[in-house]
């Protein structure tokens, strides 16, 4: 079946500072379960420019207590993979983040989009849509997916949430 989760936004900061505010903004003490991540492959395209990144994050295990008491939940650490593709001679950055921990029972996935707006130079476009798919627990598919789901969208509204301050408080006030 399956659970999706859509976010969007217009940052008033220019797209070169929300990238660096982007790939600098973990871990903070904004939020404390994203705990590491860490740049295990780096490498820029000499035709085209484009900066590649491969990135595992680190992040603190924060399933509900009662849902751990399967084996399988019962981890300390949830591991996920970001690439990236950060185009500055179109302002756009791409980038694609899958789970890695329980990857053979389910599959969550989140494609992301920040790009130079259309309609004002000195802002910067995002446009996020993640799902996730649970398979092998039965009844329970459903139940873990709309947690997920509940989970991703707090998660984007507080990503989003932890942006807007890393920039305001690096850049000052937005952009009019």
């Amino acid at each position: 079946m399956g659970a999706e989760v859509l976010a969007d936004k217009v940052y008033c900061y220019p797209f070169q500072k929300v990238v660096t505010g982007y790939l600098n903004k973990y871990p903070t003490p904004l939020e404390k379960n994203v705990t590491a991540v860490t740049t295990v492959e780096e490498q820029t395209d000499p035709a085209t420019g484009i900066i590649y990144r491969r990135r595992i994050a680190t992040c603190n295990n924060i399933i509900p207590s009662f849902l751990r008491k399967w084996s399988i939940l019962k981890v300390t650490n949830i591991y996920l993979e970001e690439e990236s593709w950060l185009d500055m001679k179109a302002r756009v950055m791409n980038l694609k983040c899958r789970c890695l921990t329980w990857a053979q029972y389910a599959s969550m996935n989140e494609e992301s989009v920040y790009r130079e707006s259309k309609h004002n130079s000195n802002w910067t476009e995002f446009s996020q849509k993640g799902t996730i798919t649970i398979t092998g627990a039965g009844y329970l598919n459903c139940i873990l997916e709309r947690f997920a789901q509940t989970f991703l969208k707090q998660g984007a509204r507080k990503s989003i949430a932890i942006m807007e301050k890393i920039l305001e408080e690096k850049y000052g006030s937005p952009v009019s």
